[in-house]
């Protein structure tokens, strides 16, 4: 069995460490405190390991990160989480490639959808990426996704606007403002009935 590893951080007592416990939101972390407290007051390890549903090694693994990290050490870690798949210089040469727009020669389109940047990356990094992934990271550069109208080059725009209609306004001053109030009533209070027909 291998030797009980001493509390060698004092500048919380037992009491502290069970004052924090009551505070502490994530149970787990509240158990560890526990058990150190318990250790503080002079309990043998196994008991205050099993008393706080722990092993004696892990309660021994507890005591090396509280002696790292205090009261910090015995919460839980967030995971890292996967590694990105495009480096911060790669993300910048994406927002280089977005502003600039492809190049129809090239590309063979007019404008970028995200399965067009998806292809676009993967011939230059060689990196798969689905095109929902493309979008995120469009968006963590703070690009949203906007549909234009498409416009043809060879459009005149001074026939369109001739070619809009001109009606004039649907209230003119000569019709009322305000709807007819209709004759029909609904929800109207009810007649009283005689006597003779409520029999």
């Amino acid at each position: 069995m291998a030797a009980a590893i001493a509390i060698t951080r004092l500048d919380l007592s037992a009491s502290a460490l069970r004052a924090a416990a009551g505070k502490e939101k994530n149970g787990a972390a509240a158990r560890r405190m526990l058990a150190l407290a318990m250790v503080l007051d002079g309990a043998d390890r196994t008991t205050a390991a099993n008393t706080c549903g722990m092993d004696r090694q892990t309660l021994r693994d507890w005591v090396h990160r509280y002696n790292a990290e205090g009261l910090a050490g015995l919460r839980d870690r967030a995971p890292p989480g996967a590694r990105p798949k495009l480096t911060a210089a790669q993300k910048l040469e994406l927002a280089k490639l977005v502003e600039a727009g492809p190049d129809r020669a090239v590309h063979g389109v007019v404008r970028w959808r995200r399965v067009d940047l998806r292809d676009e990356l993967k011939r230059r990094f060689d990196v798969d990426l689905h095109e929902r992934s493309v979008g995120r990271m469009l968006a963590q550069l703070g690009y949203r996704r906007l549909s234009v109208r498409p416009r043809h080059r060879e459009a005149d725009e001074d026939a369109q606007e001739a070619f809009k209609k001109t009606s004039p306004p649907r209230f003119c001053s000569g019709f009322p403002t305000k709807p007819r109030a209709s004759r029909l009533k609904s929800g109207s209070r009810m007649k009283r009935a005689s006597a003779s027909k409520a029999r």
